[in-house]
């Protein structure tokens, strides 16, 4: 521990008397520097703030910092109101922001005036009521000697004592609510961790996210102009990024991105005999092969794929997968082989789903193998 010394050896907040000799309380206010000629820090003589000689001042700081501890529980307590009362598809008008979630808003603007009360009832109460005393450190070797441990033990004891924590009872108590009201949000917000589909509380989350919008029969659009596709348009190593052709009426009914994230998939065409395996037998059409996008080490969207090898990399982890080998991973974190959609035509000639994932989509959790 390092060797403390104090300039004002000795000197703890005396709020029964009056100010010190020689110090006008009309000048505790004025800067300490005055222009460049000014004496450097280590110079200038110690001024006592008002709170240390005037009761009322110190009474009035500690009703200030109790203030600020119990506005912070207030705002924990509407953060909850907020969080029950408006509805998750409500909106309101913010300047600078435009139209938001009211919900979201209301959140935010709660649990960030509930940390910054926190935040501001401490430096307040350090400013005003903890002792003014100014501490030089002098430049030691790193090791401490038995001495100084012992010394620093009492130094702990004794900055306990002059935090005022056991003296200032009110801001004692109400800190204390601050801080056990203070982590209430973080559990409220455990509660999105699990949304069911549609309010039923029937589907668990291993269901819910191992189904996704593909059925049999369901055709494939592109993602972004949403027009179907036929064979013909996919070229031998091209890449085409792509949905369930009703993905924007599931997003419109579940105010949501779920469906998307999990439907999403890649078209990539290579000839036929390049294809060594597959997860189904004839799971392909004329050499087109649809899978997953969604990486199954942490769900990141992969679209980087190297025609002439067949491997498809994620970007996030480097975790490498062979499309003409089913998929199967052959570098990096990922422990399962990205899930394949059987895949053919309809009357009309437009590719279509044959059938639903057969294996879940996404990263593994601790309800899936």
């Amino acid at each position: 521990m390092s060797d403390l010394t104090t300039r004002d050896e000795g000197a703890t907040p005396d709020h029964g008397h009056s100010a010190p000799e020689g110090v006008n309380p009309d000048d505790l206010a004025r800067p300490l520097y005055e222009g460049p000629g000014a004496l450097p820090a280590a110079d200038i003589p110690h001024r006592p703030r008002r709170s240390d000689f005037d009761p009322k001042a110190a009474r009035r700081a500690e009703r200030q910092v109790s203030s600020l501890f119990l506005l912070s529980g207030l705002m924990v307590v509407l953060f909850i109101v907020a969080y029950i009362a408006i509805s998750p598809q409500a909106e309101v008008y913010v300047p600078l922001f435009g139209v938001i979630g009211a919900q979201n808003f209301a959140l935010g603007l709660t649990f960030g005036l509930a940390i910054f009360c926190i935040g501001a009832g401490a430096i307040q109460w350090a400013k005003k009521l903890m002792p003014d005393v100014e501490v030089v450190q002098e430049r030691h070797p790193l090791a401490s000697t038995p001495h100084e441990d012992v010394e620093a033990e009492e130094q702990y004891e004794r900055g306990k004592e002059e935090s005022g924590f056991a003296q200032y009872r009110t801001i004692r108590r109400t800190l204390i609510t601050a801080m056990v009201l203070f982590p209430l949000p973080l559990i409220v917000l455990l509660r999105d961790l699990w949304s069911p589909r549609g309010g039923s509380l029937t589907a668990s989350p291993s269901e819910f996210l191992s189904t996704t919008a593909w059925v049999e029969g369901m055709p494939i659009v592109t993602d972004g102009t949403y027009q179907k596709l036929r064979p013909e348009e996919i070229p031998v190593g091209g890449l085409v990024s792509a949905l369930p052709e009703d993905i924007n009426e599931i997003q419109e009914a579940e105010h949501n991105l779920n469906a998307r994230g999990k439907a999403a998939i890649i078209l990539v065409r290579m000839e036929p005999d390049e294809i060594r395996s597959q997860q189904g037998e004839g799971w392909d059409y004329q050499g087109i092969l649809a899978y997953s996008k969604i990486c199954t080490h942490v769900g990141c969207p992969i679209a980087l794929y190297e025609h002439r090898t067949h491997h498809l990399l994620c970007p996030c982890h480097q975790s490498t997968f062979d499309l003409a080998d089913a998929g199967n991973v052959i570098f990096g974190p990922a422990a399962r082989r990205m899930p394949q959609l059987p895949i053919g035509v309809n009357e009309e000639g437009f590719l279509v789903a044959k059938a639903p994932f057969a294996e879940p989509v996404g990263p593994s959790f601790w309800e899936r193998g």
